[in-house]
C-alpha cells in the first residue's frame, strides 16, 4: 500500500509538472502566477491526503468540498494530459518527418498556445459531460441458460451492483439511482460485488438502511473488494451486513436447493492481515456440480484451476477504466475490461463497469450499470 501510494504520487506529481510547463510555454507569465499556479498544483497534489485526514478528523464538510474540487480537478487534468501527449506525438512524428524528408512541415505543427488551450478546452468539455454520465445509470441485461435449474424453475433473476464507493461523494442521491434500477428489475437474488463502501464510512448515516427497502426472496450476498480494507473491514463488513446483505468470505452457501453461491476476499486483505486466505479450487469443490454456482470474485481474474467448478463468475473492480483512454491501461492487465467472456470447461465470467465512481466524479466511455442476470432453465 504504501508503495502504491508513493508511486501514485510520484506520477500525480510529474502530471503536474508536465500541465505546468504546458502552461507556462503557452502564456508568458512572471514571476508571482508561477509561484500561485504552483501553490495551487501542490494543493491539489496533497488533496486526496487532507480529505483523508479530514474526514478522520470529523471535518466532513471540508473533506467533501474539498473531494469535489480536488477529485475533479484530478478528472480533467487526466484528460488533459492525454490529449495533450496525443498532441505531442502528432508534433514529434511531423518533426521527425521533416527530418527525414529534408521539408519544411512547420505549418502543420500546432503551436504552443493551440497545443495548450485545445487540450485545455476539450477536457473541460469532456469533464461536465463525464459528470452526469457517472449519473446516468445503464441496466445491462445477460441471459445464462443452464440445465442445472430444478423442475419448477424456469427462470432466476440475480441483479449485481458493484464499485458503488459509497462515501464522500457517492451519497443518497446517487445511492438512491441505483437502487431505483434494482428494484425495478425485481430480483431473486441481490450481489454485491465488492468496494460497496469507500473511505472513512463512520458518518454514512442512513445510507445502509436505503437498502432495506429491497427484500429478495432468496437473499442479498457481497464479498469484499479491495476498498473495503481500505476503508476499515470491520467497519465496512458491519456496513453491508447493515444493509441486509451475508457476507461470504471465503465461504459459500446452498440456497433452496436452487444454486451455489460462493464468495472469496480480494487480495488487497492480504496486506492488511484481515483476508481469509483459503484455495479456489478447495472452495468450489466442496459444492455439487449438479447445481448452478455462482462465484462472487471482486477482481476479473480466473484461476486456471477453477473453470469447470462453477458456471458464472461475477466481477468489477476496473470501473472499464472509468474514464477513457485511462480504459486502455487497464486493459493492458485485465484483458476482460468488461462484459461476458467465456472461459474453458463451459464456465462464464461477467465484468461490470461498476455502479459507482471512485476519485472523480467523472465517468467518460463508460456509463455506469446495474446487472440483470437472468439464469433461465433449459434442457440442452
Amino acid at each position: 500500500m504504501t508503495l502504491f501510494l508513493f508511486t501514485f504520487f510520484i506520477i500525480y506529481s510529474g502530471v503536474h509538472l508536465y500541465a505546468f510547463l504546458k502552461a507556462k510555454a503557452a502564456i508568458v507569465f512572471g514571476a508571482y502566477p508561477s509561484v500561485f499556479l504552483g501553490m495551487l498544483m501542490a494543493s491539489m497534489i496533497f488533496a486526496p491526503i487532507i480529505v483523508r485526514l479530514s474526514e478522520k478528523s470529523g471535518y466532513e464538510l471540508f473533506a467533501r468540498a474539498l473531494s469535489y474540487i480536488g477529485y475533479t480537478w484530478m478528472g480533467i487534468l487526466f484528460l488533459f494530459f492525454s490529449v495533450s501527449v496525443a498532441i505531442d506525438l502528432y508534433r514529434l512524428i511531423v518533426h521527425l518527418a521533416s527530418l527525414s524528408f529534408k521539408t519544411d512541415f512547420s505549418g502543420i505543427i500546432p503551436s504552443n498556445q493551440t497545443a495548450f488551450f485545445i487540450p485545455l478546452i476539450l477536457a473541460v468539455c469532456i469533464g461536465i459531460y463525464g459528470y452526469f454520465e457517472a449519473k446516468n445509470i445503464k441496466t445491462e441485461k445477460l441471459t445464462i441458460k443452464t440445465s442445472k435449474m430444478p423442475e419448477g424453475v424456469e427462470r432466476l433473476r440475480i441483479v449485481q451492483i458493484s464499485d458503488v464507493h459509497i462515501g464522500l461523494l457517492v451519497r443518497e442521491d446517487r445511492l438512491n439511482r441505483i437502487l431505483a434500477e434494482v428494484k425495478k428489475a425485481e430480483p431473486d437474488i441481490f450481489v454485491s460485488t465488492g468496494d460497496l463502501v469507500d473511505g472513512q464510512i463512520n458518518s454514512l448515516k442512513g445510507l445502509a438502511e436505503l437498502f432495506n427497502l429491497i427484500n429478495p426472496r432468496y437473499g442479498k450476498f457481497a464479498i469484499t473488494g479491495n476498498h473495503e480494507f481500505y476503508a476499515g473491514i470491520k467497519e465496512a463488513v458491519d456496513f453491508t451486513e447493515k444493509a441486509g446483505f451475508t457476507m461470504l468470505r471465503g465461504e459459500g452457501l446452498s440456497i433452496d436447493g436452487l444454486i451455489n453461491i460462493v464468495g472469496i476476499d480480494d487480495p488487497a486483505g492480504k496486506g492488511f492481515n484481515f483476508s481469509k486466505v483459503i484455495s479456489e479450487k478447495k472452495l468450489l469443490s466442496g459444492f455439487s456440480r449438479e447445481k448452478f454456482t455462482l462465484l462472487l470474485k471482486h477482481r476479473p481474474l480466473f484461476d486456471k484451476n477453477s473453470p469447470g467448478l462453477f458456471d458464472l463468475q461475477l466481477s468489477g473492480h476496473i470501473h472499464k477504466g472509468q474514464i477513457f483512454p485511462f480504459s486502455i491501461a487497464t486493459w493492458l492487465y485485465y484483458p476482460v475490461n468488461s462484459g461476458g467472456v467465456n472461459l474453458p470447461d463451459n464456465s462464464y465470467m461477467y465484468v461490470s463497469r461498476g455502479s459507482g465512481t471512485w476519485g472523480p466524479p467523472i465517468r467518460f466511455l463508460s456509463p455506469p450499470e446495474v446487472t440483470v442476470i437472468d439464469i433461465i432453465r433449459s434442457n440442452g
